[in-house]
């Protein structure tokens, strides 16, 4: 294992071009930038942790919702990808048994101690329950834990829908399994131990999508049929083949307030799995719901009919999406994006809140997205809804149009463009192939 200043020679040499191609970009501005990146990261571990250590190198990426808007919690089918945004981690071993890891941009250290794994109640919602959480769930799995140093820096956007927690969370679980466990843990079992720590420790009643995404990498669906044991099938996905880039626009619009609106999709859902005698829609006969629909819609009102209307839609695009995906065809996939665009605005009605009629940010940018790519792209919005990210596949050739009619509305800046990754959270090193 090189020490941290020969880590920092072996970057700058070109020796990890390989793999920033891999997980960043083939071009050579992106890959110049992150051997920048890296070798910084590096020495502000010194900073903190001393010279000279044996280190390695981690990364877990972002992700984006494809197919499958609020289907998840339902039991449903979605789809996802990890984008080439990301939090990378410098680390190193120590000779206790507690965990440091300082975060760029945040002003404390989180100091876990990993001889004590119970909950802390203090420590809920606040980043050192996540790795507290993740080292009990290898512990829970019959795996091991360690003290390490780690410093982390992040590009993967805070609130804006690409799931920086879910990234985090998967980091730490990437970690311990590489470093104590000879990576014997798959991808899908970080990403349980990721939401355990956050259901349990953290104390957020998460669903599975977000860490799946991120640790598994490449698009993805997710069967949720059993939620313990979700099916998950992967499939790579270059963009730049067709001719495209996937864009995520920042439309500015505050979660705030909201709690209730999303808890209503859920609930309303359930209330029409419950009407016919289940828990989740994903245990209900489609075609029960369109045989009594007259008796739905008079006890639980239309909009919960609308919505279990698209969960049932949605849940078969998302597979379609993947196969079209699969079997290469682009224009098949393009045009899925748009229909569940529809249906979640249509049905499931979350491109804003009915409390602040005057804050369509969503709806906006999802109209100037079809102002722009009719015809040529695809658009939808994305993740939760109501405010946020909007997301569109846009050909090469109306990047920078696309990209100033965005940024002209919701400031610069707020339009990024990135790329499908085909590796989730993993040791730098793994990603060389």
């Amino acid at each position: 294992m090189p020490l941290t200043n020969e880590l920092i020679q072996q970057i700058q040499s070109g020796a990890y071009d390989a793999a920033f191609r891999n997980l960043y970009s083939d071009s050579d501005d992106v890959v110049a930038a992150q051997r920048e990146r890296y070798c910084g990261a590096i020495r502000e571990f010194e900073k903190l942790f001393g010279e000279g250590r044996p280190a390695c190198l981690y990364t877990a990426p972002g992700r984006t919702e494809i197919g499958g808007n609020h289907t998840d919690h339902n039991n449903g089918v979605v789809m996802a990808a990890a984008v080439n945004l990301d939090v990378i981690a410098v680390v190193a071993q120590n000779d206790d048994t507690t965990v440091r890891v300082k975060s760029a941009g945040f002003a404390d250290m989180d100091v876990v101690d990993v001889n004590d794994l119970t909950v802390h109640d203090a420590e809920k919602g606040r980043s050192a329950s996540l790795v507290r959480g993740v080292a009990a769930a290898i512990v829970k799995e019959g795996g091991c834990v360690g003290g390490f140093d780690a410093y982390t820096t992040s590009n993967v956007l805070r609130g804006s829908g690409l799931s920086s927690s879910a990234a985090f969370e998967v980091l730490i679980g990437a970690i311990f399994n590489g470093e104590f466990n000879d990576s014997r843990f798959n991808a899908v079992d970080i990403a349980k131990m990721s939401q355990y720590a956050e259901n349990v420790h953290f104390d957020k009643p998460c669903g599975l999508m977000d860490q799946t995404a991120c640790a598994v990498g490449s698009a993805i669906t997710i069967d949720f049929k059993d939620p313990t044991d979700p099916i998950v099938n992967k499939v790579g996905f270059d963009l730049a083949k067709h001719g495209f880039a996937l864009c995520i626009t920042d439309t500015k619009g505050s979660h705030a307030d909201l709690t209730d609106d999303y808890a209503a999709i859920r609930s309303e859902m359930e209330s029409v799995a419950a009407y016919f005698g289940e828990k989740v829609l994903r245990d209900v006969d489609e075609a029960r719901l369109y045989a009594d629909i007259a008796g739905v819609r008079a006890k639980l009102g239309d909009r919960a009919v609308l919505r279990a209307i698209h969960f049932f839609a949605e849940c078969r695009r998302a597979a379609d999406i993947y196969r079209a995906v699969a079997d290469d065809r682009f224009d098949d996939f393009l045009r899925h994006i748009i229909n569940g665009g529809h249906s979640s605005f249509e049905y499931n009605q979350n491109a804003y809140s009915i409390k602040k009629p005057r804050e369509q940010g969503v709806a906006l940018g999802v109209a100037l997205s079809q102002h722009v790519l009719e015809g040529r792209g695809a658009w939808r919005l994305q993740g939760g809804g109501f405010a946020g990210t909007i997301q569109a596949f846009v050909p090469h050739d109306l990047l920078e149009t696309y990209r100033e009619t965005m940024e002209n509305v919701f400031g610069a800046g707020s339009c990024y463009v990135l790329s499908v990754r085909n590796y989730g959270a993993v040791k730098v090193t793994d990603a060389m192939e």
